[in-house]
């Protein structure tokens, strides 16, 4: 009898035992993983917020030399003054609790947030911060080269604080403490087609209407004349640090560090490639030389295409995504530019792109879009073009409106003699390259 106790006993110390081993083996691996959580969602954070110098050189190398201080100044406050507007308004506006799916109501600089880590708080409002970033300086290049830095900066920061985030939390308020309308009918935006992109670019459409165009943009008949940027290998470069933090922008939209970054990012590389080529071939068939400047704009049309769908497309439909947007982006730039002075191409790239992604997202999904397993879903595709068009309903009515009151109160246009001279002196009394003086510019004394 004593030699069965014994026996019952050791069973019983060895189960728990094995229990409790088991149970903290599984507690580790939760500790571990939400520590990777942690470190990727910053790590792609830091990517994100690369990604800006990448907007300054694309767009200083798009504008002439004259302007590039400006330019450089825009970028730097589209990130200062707009992240910490973000983080006194924009985050709860777009992720506190959700007054009827339409807008946050509480989380204002960060406090009063319930149900959730403060540390995690702080984790993903760095990451969303360097989005609505994005969003902004987008705007900075369609309005290059004349408009007074006082008026884009008022501007940046009420896309960075209202207009960026209420749209946001339409799609994406559920991520944290929200629940938007459009994410509750199944809008599918990963990581920001629409909700980044095409806010941004229509938000630029607006303003570059209103701003008007560059002196010498259009002849005595309308028609457009191309005006050169001084730095193409600026352009290229900057480009290349969007593709590389792009990377970041996608499959950090996870904000988990596990194996589905894994298709994201290839995703987002095939995408970005077959933007390039395509544009390149249909400029060389058009113009009969390959463009070097709608190639740069190419691998942004792929990568703002790909952006919505990078989570649930499958490579090959990456791969057309991609394409289809570098041929989109060669003929919107085109038509836009017969009404619209863009110096970058920011509202073709990122506002028409931006809208073509958005609606792949849903035709190629891969469980129930056009050729998904589960059956083609017209609904799918409903919603995705009402997100489209709520996007644009939203953004550019309310940009139109702001930009008009900007410009009737604190000034939005530089008049034409101080555009000769360069936004650089007028605006910020510097210049880029103090031992040239362009031909374009007048020489200090002169004006």
């Amino acid at each position: 009898m004593i030699k069965y106790c014994i026996m019952i006993l050791a069973f019983i110390v060895t189960g728990t035992t094995s229990a409790f081993a088991a149970e903290t083996a599984v507690l580790q691996d939760a500790v571990t993983q939400t520590n990777i959580n942690y470190v990727w969602t910053i790590l792609a954070a830091i990517l994100v917020f690369f990604m800006q110098a990448g907007f300054a050189l694309l767009e200083a190398g798009f504008s002439r030399s004259k302007n590039a201080v400006n330019i450089i100044m825009k970028n730097f406050m589209d990130v200062g003054a707009g992240g910490l507007v973000f983080f006194a308004v924009g985050f709860a506006l777009m992720f506190g609790t959700t007054a009827g799916g339409w807008i946050g109501t509480d989380g204002f600089f960060l406090t009063g947030i319930e149900g959730q880590d403060q540390t995690w708080t702080w984790a993903f409002f760095i990451f969303q911060a360097v989005f609505a970033a994005t969003a902004a300086t987008i705007v900075s290049g369609a309005v290059a080269e004349r408009t007074k830095f006082t008026g884009y900066l008022v501007f940046s920061i009420l896309i960075t604080g209202v207009i960026y985030p209420v749209f946001g939390s339409w799609a994406w308020g559920g991520l944290f403490n929200g629940s938007g309308w459009l994410e509750g009918l199944g809008f599918i935006d990963f990581a920001g087609s629409t909700v980044v992109h095409s806010v941004g670019g229509w938000a630029a459409l607006a303003g570059a209407l209103v701003v008007g165009p560059r002196v010498g943009k259009y002849d005595d008949q309308g028609n457009p004349v191309h005006i050169p940027g001084h730095s193409l290998p600026f352009a290229a470069l900057g480009v290349f640090i969007l593709w590389f933090g792009w990377f970041g922008f996608n499959a950090g939209s996870t904000t988990v560090g596990d194996t589905s970054i894994a298709l994201i990012a290839m995703n987002t590389f095939l995408a970005a490639g077959a933007g390039a080529t395509f544009s390149m071939i249909v400029t060389w068939f058009q113009f009969g030389k390959p463009d070097a400047p709608m190639t740069i704009n190419g691998v942004l049309a792929g990568l703002v295409g790909i952006t919505a769908g990078c989570a649930n497309l499958s490579p090959g439909f990456a791969i057309i995504t991609g394409a289809i947007a570098g041929i989109i982006v060669v003929y919107a730039s085109e038509w836009l530019e017969t009404f619209v002075d863009d110096p970058v191409g920011a509202i073709a790239v990122h506002g028409v792109c931006g809208a073509w992604g958005t609606l792949a997202a849903g035709l190629f999904d891969t469980t129930a879009g056009l050729f998904g397993t589960q059956g083609f879903d017209p609904s799918i595709i409903g919603v995705q073009l009402l997100g489209i068009a709520a996007a644009f309903l939203w953004t550019f009515t309310v940009s139109y409106i702001l930009f008009n009151i900007i410009k009737s109160t604190v000034g939005l246009r530089v008049n034409g003699e101080l555009e000769a001279k360069g936004l650089d002196l007028h605006e910020h009394d510097n210049r880029a390259y103090p031992e040239f003086v362009g031909s374009d510019e007048f020489i200090e004394g002169e004006v």
